[in-house]
């Protein structure tokens, strides 16, 4: 049986075009059609066709390279640019453009707010194609390293000792630059260069221990991030928030924050959600890492169902202790609290800064004498109860998710909040961050959160043409 062989020289008599090398089918059109029905000047590029100097760049071609880019788990400028040279569906995207990597990366570094914006845009699109209802929220973090290491994050302490050696050195590099300028015995030019240096270096920690406030620690490399501890280790990153709807689990806002924890983000995650949206949801739900009274309570003011479990209600089999809170009555209108066998706990204090009041027993011998004392408690004042200044909201929440609504609602939240965390960070390679600071991270992570939603919209659509039709159709705002 004869085989086919190819002919690198074989010459046609009409030459294909780059439109002729990429199928109706390709997903790249798909990722091209989406770039195009965004309004590229709400997105924050503005467009100038009459700017004087070399003709820079397209921006809607740029913005199209970097974000089906990132779809590929392309993110080095590097690698762009040498998709751009190799890549038939690159060469298309980009109509035959080949901008270099500091080209490419120009553009990424000064277009952060617009990039952020891409998934702004993209969240307020699924409205519109109704593939968001923006009815059932769900928030969730996830931590990503940043763009620095772990051992240059140093306390207040540890800068200025860096700072000693650093100026001993600067005062040794002039002396050493006075004797070989006077006897011209070794190279003056490469001690200036590292004179220059450390003053540069500095001048940085200066600013450093400047942003540091008491003795929390800060990093050298990227000030922004965090030791953030994960199921990998404590490392030097950030806490990215995401908010998933329940519809199809499209991404209605995905923002990354420099605090450790989840407990105070609720309100605001849910709020940057209905900023995309631009409608605001009934449910919001997510994990007993967000119980936070104090956070969620506003949510609650705002007629809004939150089901989020609190600490206990997370344990599959929490226990119930005989003489828990549990079993001591609240009085309201005496506010005071009945014990088991019948004695009443008085209000007695609040400490200061605190949202815990105090109750404790009037008679201190009523304890002592009781047939419970030793199992109730040891202390010699009698028992202590401690109610939450906004108790009736933490009751509200437990009453809401023991509820079947409630728990209908939280057996979807794994299924649907964990998927956009695993394919940004497994199918997509996007673990770690390449650029820094706050503002860095979110531009990423604004393509990122984009390329999980268009993936998932070719899906729901019906494939790339339907996508592309669909696209064609609408114009999306942001404001």
């Amino acid at each position: 049986m004869a085989y086919r062989y190819g002919n690198r020289e074989q010459i046609n008599l009409f030459p294909e075009s780059i439109e002729q090398y990429v199928s109706e089918e390709d997903p790249v059109r798909a990722y091209d059609a989406f770039i195009d029905a965004l309004d590229i000047e709400e997105l924050g590029i503005k467009l100038n066709e009459h700017a004087v100097g070399p003709p820079p760049y397209d921006p809607i071609a740029m913005l199209k390279i970097l974000v089906y880019g990132y779809s590929y788990g392309w993110r080095s400028s590097r690698k762009l640019e040498r998709a751009l040279n190799h890549n038939v569906s690159f060469m298309w995207l980009g109509g035959g453009l080949k901008p270099d990597f500091k080209t490419i990366n120009t553009f990424r570094s000064d277009n952060k707010q617009a990039l952020k914006n891409t998934l702004k845009l993209c969240a307020r699109m699924c409205i519109k194609l109704d593939l968001i209802d923006g009815n059932t929220l769900f928030v969730d973090g996830g931590k990503f390293r940043a763009n620095a290491g772990n051992s240059q994050t140093k306390s207040k302490d540890a800068w200025k000792k860096m700072m000693v050696g650093v100026q001993k050195r600067i005062d040794q590099l002039i002396d050493e630059c006075e004797r070989v300028d006077l006897y011209e015995t070794e190279s003056l030019v490469k001690m200036q260069k590292e004179l220059r240096s450390k003053k540069k270096l500095k001048s940085k920690i200066d600013e450093l221990i400047g942003e540091i406030k008491q003795e929390k620690a800060i990093n050298g490399t990227d000030p922004d991030c965090k030791i953030m501890r994960g199921r990998q280790g404590s490392h030097a990153g950030y806490n990215s928030q995401a908010v998933v709807d329940e519809a199809h689990g499209l991404l209605a806002s995905l923002e990354a924050v420099d605090q450790v924890t989840d407990h105070h983000q609720m309100e605001q995650q849910i709020n940057n959600a209905e900023e995309n949206l631009g409608k605001l949801c009934e449910n919001g739900c997510a994990d007993a890492g967000y119980h936070d009274i104090d956070a969620l309570k506003p949510l609650m003011e705002d007629n809004k169902k939150i089901i989020v479990p609190s600490n206990k209600q997370a344990l599959k089999n929490p226990k119930e202790e005989p003489f828990g809170k549990q079993a001591f009555i609240y009085n309201p209108e005496k506010d005071t609290y009945a014990c088991p066998v019948g004695e009443e706990l008085y209000r007695s204090s609040q400490a200061k800064g605190r949202n815990k009041i105090a109750y404790r027993m009037k008679r201190e011998s009523a304890c002592k004498i009781c047939k419970h004392y030793g199992q109730c408690t040891t202390a010699k004042r009698g028992r202590t109860i401690y109610r939450m200044v906004n108790e009736e909201t933490k009751q509200e929440l437990e009453k809401l998710y023991k509820s079947k609504v409630g728990q209908e609602i939280y057996a979807k939240r794994k299924m649907k909040v964990e998927l956009p965390f695993g394919h940004i960070k497994r199918n997509l390679g996007a673990g770690t961050f390449l650029l820094r600071g706050l503002e860095g991270v979110n531009a990423e992570l604004g393509i990122l959160g984009s390329c999980f939603n268009i993936a998932r919209m070719i899906t729901l659509l019906g494939g790339v043409r339907p996508m592309v039709a669909k696209m064609k159709e609408i114009r999306v705002y942001a404001g």
